[in-house]
C-alpha cells in the first residue's frame, strides 16, 4: 500500500486499471487491486461483510453530525473512524446467522457537555415525540443556550430523522414532528445537546422505543 502525497490529480476514491484509490485514517493511499480468489467465500466472510454493510448504511446519515460531536481526533483516526470503530466492535452482532444491531449501545454523540437531567419522552399526537425535561444549567459545563438535539430511527426503513434545535437547554420542552408515513412504526429515540457553537456535546442518551401514534 502506498500514500499519495502529491500528484497532478492528488487522493482519489476507487479503481483506475490495476490500481484503487482510497483514504484511510485521514490519508490519500493507493493499493494493488486484489485478485479474485475463485472460491466461495465461507458462512464467517459472508457474515463479516454483512457486519460491515449493516454499519455503513446505518452510519451514514450520522456522519456529517459525528465529524463534529463524536469525541476527539486520535492521531490519524478522524471521528467518523471513532464513531465507526465502535459501532462494528459493539453495536453490530449476530443473531441466527445474521447482523443485527444492538440499538440500546448505539452512541450518536460522545463528549464532555453536561447531558439531561430527568429526560422523558411520549408519544404525542399527528406523528409527534414530546419530550420534558428539567434546566440543569448552572450544572458543570452546561450552558442555558445548549441546543436539544434528537434522532430517531424507524428500523424497518433503515432511516434516521435528525433534528438540531431549535430549543435550548432552559427550554425544558420540546416537540418533534416524524414523517406522515411512519404513524403505527415503532421507533428508537435518542436525544443529546450540543454547544451554541456546535462543535461540543455530551454523550447521546437512548430512550428506548416508542409507538408513534
Amino acid at each position: 500500500m502506498g500514500t499519495i502525497k502529491k500528484g497532478i490529480l492528488g487522493g482519489f476514491s476507487g479503481t483506475v486499471g490495476t490500481v484503487v484509490g482510497a483514504n484511510w485514517r485521514g490519508m490519500d493511499v493507493m493499493r494493488s487491486r486484489p485478485k479474485s480468489s475463485g472460491s466461495n467465500p465461507t458462512p464467517l466472510q459472508l457474515l463479516q461483510r454483512q457486519k460491515f454493510a449493516l454499519a455503513i448504511k446505518f452510519q451514514n446519515a450520522l456522519r456529517s453530525m459525528q465529524s463534529r460531536l463524536y469525541g476527539e481526533r486520535s492521531g490519524v483516526r478522524s471521528r467518523v473512524n471513532l464513531a465507526a470503530g465502535y459501532l462494528l466492535k459493539e453495536v453490530v452482532a449476530e443473531q441466527n446467522g445474521e447482523a443485527v444491531l444492538m440499538m440500546n449501545k448505539v452512541i450518536i454523540t460522545k463528549g464532555d457537555l453536561t447531558g439531561f437531567q430527568n429526560l422523558t419522552v411520549v408519544a404525542g399526537s399527528n406523528q409527534t415525540l414530546v419530550f420534558d425535561w428539567e434546566d440543569n444549567s448552572n450544572q458543570m459545563l452546561a450552558q442555558s443556550t445548549d441546543i436539544f438535539c434528537t434522532a430517531v430511527f424507524e428500523e424497518e426503513s433503515g432511516v434516521f430523522n435528525v433534528q438540531e434545535g431549535p430549543e435550548q437547554r432552559d427550554a425544558t420542552q420540546a416537540t418533534l414532528a416524524l414523517p406522515d408515513n411512519w404513524s403505527g412504526k415503532t421507533v428508537h429515540v435518542y436525544a443529546f445537546f450540543q454547544n451554541a457553537a456546535q462543535n461540543k456535546a455530551c454523550n447521546s442518551l437512548y430512550l428506548g422505543t416508542v409507538a408513534v401514534l
